[in-house]
């Protein structure tokens, strides 16, 4: 029998991945795919927490860009994570998985909100927890929600699922047919070098709170459970 090799993982998400090929809002059977490869780690006893992106709906970002005061967009790409998260958690629950959405903005009639350790408990009883809408600020990502939840959980990593990107790169692959992939890296290399494995924020945090990283491609089927039973896929960043 393989043993995993975490017990408590937080899985990041980006909202991109529920989209599929349509690159904007939600497409159900993409969605039904990720829950299905999703419920065949849970179903090895790992305890499963999920952040979720919103960038399929919205992007504070491109909000603020456009002139839009930038406390405002990020507001609404918390909402979007909701959406996302919502969901991620009806599909989970049609494949007969157990879940609960936590949120970080208060909305009591639609999920949960975010207490830790009522959230450890969930995970203790084998329920899928989705954090969604970030930190609950402005200016801050939900990678830097994925940090900060997977300190408060003391998770044993960050399972980073990237759309069609198998690992961090010392540049663009699509771009620079010379870039160069990194099967290790400290946070600190992430940090000097200026790697977009995650914004620096959540960098940070995450060497802070000596948290591991996994960065691979969702894109391949059982890429998750692989990471989970150890075995050398994507890129990991330690300290």
């Amino acid at each position: 029998m393989v043993v995993p090799k975490y017990k408590r993982v937080v899985l990041k998400l980006s909202g991109e991945a529920l989209a599929g090929e349509k690159g904007f809002g939600i497409d159900p059977r993409i969605v039904k795919e990720i829950a299905q490869e999703i419920k065949e780690v849970h179903e090895l006893g790992i305890e499963i927490a999920i952040v979720v992106g919103g960038g399929n709906i919205w992007r504070g970002q491109v909000g603020a860009e456009l002139g839009m005061e930038r406390a405002t967009a990020d507001s609404m790409g918390m909402l979007a994570t909701v959406l996302n998260a919502l969901a991620l958690q009806d599909t989970l629950e049609a494949q007969d998985v157990p879940t609960r959405v936590q949120t970080s903005v208060d909305m009591h009639k639609i999920a949960e909100p975010y207490i830790r350790r009522r959230a450890e408990r969930h995970l203790e009883k084998n329920r899928i927890v989705i954090f969604a809408a970030g930190t609950g600020n402005p200016y801050f990502s939900t990678d830097t929600g994925a940090a900060l939840r997977a300190a408060e959980i003391n998770a044993d990593v960050i399972l980073m699922a990237k759309n069609n990107v198998d690992g961090v790169y010392s540049a663009d692959p699509k771009k620079d047919p010379n870039a160069v992939k990194f099967e290790e890296l400290t946070h600190m290399d992430v940090l000097q070098k200026g790697l977009q494995v995650m914004d620096s924020t959540a960098s940070s945090l995450s060497m802070d709170n000596n948290i591991d990283l996994v960065v691979f491609n969702l894109n391949e089927k059982g890429n998750i459970k692989r990471v989970v039973l150890g075995e050398n896929i994507g890129t990991t960043v330690h300290n």
